[in-house]
């Protein structure tokens, strides 16, 4: 279980205790204000702790989602506009605007954690939109798990989602050519 500082200092009274409870192994610090009652805990759980308003987009929301076995170099994190700089070296940051930042914010359970990701629907517009800055096998290999996938999902949902962008109407021309 992760806790942050405040948590920490609420539980174990004061600074100094909680510096006695790392030192007798009770607790482990994982990162600056961040704990846990557990020696071992993934990446992920940290990076949800620390970001807990952003939301897993792209390499990230695509590996997570099984579109890919590809594992990414980085964590790739949505934030609205407005939120902080994240100065995290494992993470690659877009910040998007307030209107189109929360559609498709879906959370998932992966290898037992909670996490924030878009959702599959929200993914295939954003593959459509980048799929120019995308190795082609790499985008190949997505398209073709989304055609697999394609009974299971909302379509309807795909489309309130492409709409929300200038040119909606061209990345549901590339769905229906690519996907369906």
């Amino acid at each position: 279980m992760l806790l942050t500082y405040n948590e920490c200092i609420e539980k174990y009274g004061n600074d100094y205790q909680l510096k006695k409870e790392i030192a007798s192994g009770n607790i482990f610090m994982k990162e600056k204000g961040i704990y846990s009652t557990t020696r071992n805990i993934s990446d992920v759980e940290i990076i949800m702790s620390k970001y807990p308003k952003a939301a897993f987009t792209y390499r990230s929301a695509f590996y997570y989602h099984s579109l890919t076995d590809v594992i990414p170099d980085f964590f790739y994190l949505a934030t609205k506009r407005a939120d902080s700089r994240i100065r995290d070296k494992r993470v690659k940051q877009s910040f998007l605007l307030e209107e189109i930042f929360e559609p498709g914010i879906e959370e998932i359970s992966y290898n037992n954690i909670r996490i924030r990701v878009y959702s599959k629907e929200r993914m295939l517009v954003e593959l459509m939109r980048f799929k120019s800055k995308m190795p082609f096998d790499y985008y190949k290999e997505i398209i073709r798990n989304y055609r697999r996938a394609a009974e299971e999902m909302d379509f309807g949902l795909v489309e309130d989602y492409a709409y929300m962008f200038r040119n909606g109407e061209n990345i549901m021309n590339q769905i229906q050519m690519e996907v369906l």
